[in-house]
């Protein structure tokens, strides 16, 4: 029991400073570029409305993926849209975290802030790059191949590199290490789901731009998880566990 409040008080007191953090980075730097984007989305539905379809899309991590709809509800652009993603980053850093941590406590726990940034690492690997090889973070108004098969790809594609990380670190022997790479391959053979035509409004600079600050914006959300986990784990750790 004590084991598990260790991971869990863990996992929230890095959560917490990570989302704070991470929240400050996405306000800065993706969540002007949404913004921008958004002003093409609207354009692109005067053009040409389409009552009976809504596009849907990805955000930055922290942000809820949802589809636009003229009649839905939407937080106002300012504090209320800052406040909700500083919920989300906590939230999805204490999500995170407890996975971390947990993974970590089955090779031996974590015992310094140098090894946590190696598994933070690994976790931006596993949730920020594999994935982000066939389906990179989407603005507003881009098109996307249906959803559902999208999601299927990308958990698939998170558990397999996961797993392939995990018997090339703690396979015993080569056999397993080759295994471990086919698995993170695998998925990238097989080809994420894409959708029919990748016209869009959106310019490819903009685009360029917001993968690049998705992608910096989640190795310091990753890094400082782990970092954070690594230097508190020890610490709030109790004597046995």
């Amino acid at each position: 029991m004590s084991l598990f409040r260790t991971i869990l008080f863990v996992a929230a007191l890095a959560g917490i400073g990570t989302g704070l953090v991470g929240s400050a980075v996405h306000i800065f730097t993706t969540v002007p570029l949404i913004l921008q984007a958004e002003t093409f989305e609207g354009s692109g539905e005067a053009e040409a409305p389409a009552p009976a379809e809504t596009a849907t899309h990805e955000h930055a991590p922290g942000t809820a993926e949802h589809s636009h709809d003229a009649d839905e509800w939407g937080p106002a652009d300012g504090f209320e849209r800052n406040a909700y993603t500083v919920l989300a980053m906590v939230l999805t850093g204490f999500g995170f975290g407890l996975l971390l941590v947990a993974a970590s406590e089955l090779a031996g726990g974590l015992t310094g802030w140098r090894q946590g940034v190696i598994w933070g690492l690994a976790g931006f690997a596993v949730f920020t790059l594999a994935p982000g090889l066939g389906l990179p973070p989407e603005l507003p108004a881009m098109p996307a191949a249906d959803l559902a098969a999208r999601q299927v790809w990308w958990v698939g594609t998170a558990a397999a590199t996961a797993a392939g990380l995990a018997l090339i670190a703690f396979g015993r022997t080569p056999m397993l290490a080759i295994l471990g790479v086919a698995l993170i391959v695998a998925p990238q053979i097989i080809g994420a789901p894409q959708p029919a035509s990748h016209e869009s409004p959106i310019p490819e600079s903009l685009h360029h731009s917001f993968v690049v600050a998705t992608i910096v914006a989640s190795f310091v959300f990753w890094s400082l998880l782990g970092g954070l986990a690594g230097w508190l784990r020890p610490r709030l750790a109790t004597p046995g566990t």
